[in-house]
C-alpha cells in the first residue's frame, strides 16, 4: 500500500506526523470519505468543495485543490482495488500544546483501504447523546470525532452498524457518519441542514436525483416510520431493517428499494455529479 503524505507517495511505515502536529493533539482538521470504484472516485469535486467549506468553517487555509486531486490520483493508480474507501485529511499542522495554532501550515494526508460492498440493509440503535445544532462544529466534517467513536461503540455492542442522533431541541438529527431519510405515510423525509446534521454527499444526491423533503421531525418519529434509510458516501442508500430491536417489514420498503435503484442508476453512469 501507497499512500500520499505531504507532498509525495510513501510507504505507511514511512510516514512521520509529528506529535506537535494540532490533528493529534487536539482534533483540528477536516476530512472527506469518497467512494473508489475500480480505481474512479465517486463525486470527488462535490467532496473537494464540502473540504474546502469545512476546512474555511474552522479557520483553517484552504486546501489546494490542484494537490489534493493530484494526491487522490496517485493514490488510486498505486493501490487498485474494486471497491475502496479513499480518506482525504487536512490537519492544522504543527502547533503549541494547546487551542492555539502555529504557522507551520498544513499536514495533508490521502489513504486508500479495500472494502466489501455494505449489505443492502442494516440495524441501527439510537444514542442518549445530542447533537449541537448550535455549535461551532455544527456542519463541519471535522477530524474531533471522539463523539461518533463513542456512539458507535454504543451501537457495535447491541449489534448495529449505525447510532443515530437527537439534536439538542430533541429532533431528528444524523447518524455518527450518515444522513438519515424517514418514510411516513408513503412520504419521504429528511431532517434539514439547520438540524445540525452534516451535508452528505449522497444526501443531497438523494434529493436531487429522487426527492424528498427537508422536514423538522421529532426523534420520536423513528418509533413510528414505516420504512428508514441511511445514506452516506460507502453506504450510498442502505436500508434499515432493525431500529432499537423493532423489526421493520421488507426492508427495504417500496420507497427505499425505489431510492435505491434510481440512486445507483445515476451513480453508474455519472462519476462526478
Amino acid at each position: 500500500m501507497k499512500i500520499w503524505f505531504d507532498g509525495s507517495l510513501c510507504d505507511p511505515a514511512d510516514a512521520r506526523v509529528s506529535v506537535f502536529d494540532h490533528g493529534l493533539t487536539v482534533g483540528d482538521g477536516v476530512f472527506e470519505t469518497l467512494k473508489t470504484t475500480d480505481g474512479r472516485p465517486f463525486a470527488l469535486t462535490r467532496h473537494l468543495a464540502r473540504l474546502t467549506a469545512s476546512a474555511r468553517g474552522i479557520g483553517l487555509p484552504e486546501p489546494d485543490l490542484d494537490e489534493v486531486r493530484a494526491a487522490c490520483t496517485a493514490v488510486l493508480d498505486a493501490n487498485p482495488a474494486p471497491l475502496g474507501r479513499l480518506r482525504i485529511t487536512c490537519t492544522g499542522g504543527l502547533a503549541p500544546l494547546n487551542s492555539d495554532r502555529g504557522d507551520g501550515g498544513p499536514t495533508l494526508l490521502v489513504a486508500l483501504t479495500e472494502v466489501p460492498r455494505r449489505p443492502d440493509s442494516t440495524a441501527v440503535v439510537t444514542v442518549p447523546w445530542t447533537r449541537n445544532e448550535r455549535g461551532a462544529l455544527a456542519g463541519i466534517k471535522s477530524t474531533s470525532y471522539a463523539e461518533n467513536v463513542v456512539a458507535l461503540a454504543r451501537a457495535r455492542e447491541q449489534g448495529a452498524s449505525e447510532a443515530l442522533f437527537a439534536n439538542t431541541a430533541g429532533r431528528l438529527c444524523e447518524g455518527t457518519g450518515s444522513n438519515v431519510f424517514v418514510v411516513l405515510d408513503g412520504e419521504l423525509h429528511t431532517p434539514p441542514l439547520a438540524s445540525g446534521c452534516l451535508a452528505g454527499i449522497t444526501r443531497a444526491l438523494v434529493l436531487e436525483w429522487f426527492g424528498a423533503k427537508e422536514t423538522d421531525l421529532p426523534f420520536d418519529v423513528l418509533e413510528h416510520a414505516e420504512e428508514v434509510f441511511l445514506t452516506s458516501s460507502t453506504r450510498d442508500v442502505q436500508a434499515v431493517h432493525t431500529l432499537d430491536g423493532r423489526r421493520l417489514p421488507a426492508a427495504p420498503g417500496p420507497v427505499t428499494a425505489e431510492a435505491m435503484r434510481v440512486f445507483d442508476g445515476h451513480a453508474a453512469t455519472v462519476p462526478d455529479p
